[in-house]
């Protein structure tokens, strides 16, 4: 069944207020900062932000250089509350699209964040794709739950 595609669900509650995690998914420099796993950069070559738009990204492994890109196009955008986006790797050998859901609730102590990303090319092991979000979650906690007043 080298045909068939994984689905990754990840859980977490973040100390912030929803609005600073919804803007860290739309954010060019944010998702610069907290998307790529660890060892990798990204790019973010173009974005806009509206249904039916999207952006280009790419990572690029920081030892040895070697890139990939993917496209992203945003099927619903719900301010503070919800992003579903399709992505696209563009190597042909990484073929099909995945349909990727967050889902944003404001609780008591922050906001609630749920993703559901489905149709991960058979060719990528399901827990590579875990381990990569459980780094890029790490990296966006760090990213959106700070409290730093502006200096006046």
């Amino acid at each position: 069944m080298t045909d068939a595609t994984g689905t990754v669900r990840l859980h977490r509650v973040l100390r912030a207020p929803a609005e600073r995690v919804y803007k860290a998914f739309i954010d060019k420099s944010a998702l610069e900062r907290w998307l790529p796993p660890y060892g990798y950069t990204g790019t973010v070559h173009e974005i806009d932000v509206r249904v039916g738009g999207g952006y280009r990204m790419s990572f690029t492994n920081f030892g040895t250089g070697h890139s990939h890109s993917f496209r992203v196009e945003y099927l619903e955008l719900v301010p503070n509350q919800r992003i579903r986006h399709s992505d696209r790797f563009d190597d042909a050998n990484l073929p099909g699209e995945m349909l990727v859901t967050i889902e944003l609730k404001a609780v008591l102590c922050g906001t609630e964040i749920s993703i559901v990303q489905a149709g991960i090319p058979a060719v990528i092991p399901v827990e590579m794709c875990y381990l990569g979000w459980q780094e890029s979650l790490a990296q966006l906690t760090r990213l959106v739950e700070p409290e730093i007043p502006d200096q006046g």
